[in-house]
């Protein structure tokens, strides 16, 4: 069998996507945190989001929320 071709450092496809949904949810993050009013909020959760995401930046466990994959959908009774 051929050697690969990529660089080992090169991501997986699953791996991209979730990097890309990372990035995302950091951008959707920082507009909501534009629209705070306060200054000094808008800075403290500013601060808060990056040193989170740093703090994460080498985490490889996906945890799942289920609330956080989709709605709720209401049961009939």
């Amino acid at each position: 069998m051929a050697a690969s071709r990529l660089p080992p450092a090169t991501l997986t496809l699953k791996q991209f996507m979730r990097r890309q949904q990372v990035l995302l949810l950091y951008r959707r993050i920082l507009q909501a945190i534009r629209k705070v009013p306060n200054d000094s909020d808008r800075r403290y959760l500013k601060d808060w989001a990056r040193e989170e995401f740093k703090r994460n930046k080498n985490t490889t466990e996906e945890v799942r929320p289920r609330s956080w994959l989709r709605p709720r959908l209401k049961r009939k009774t």
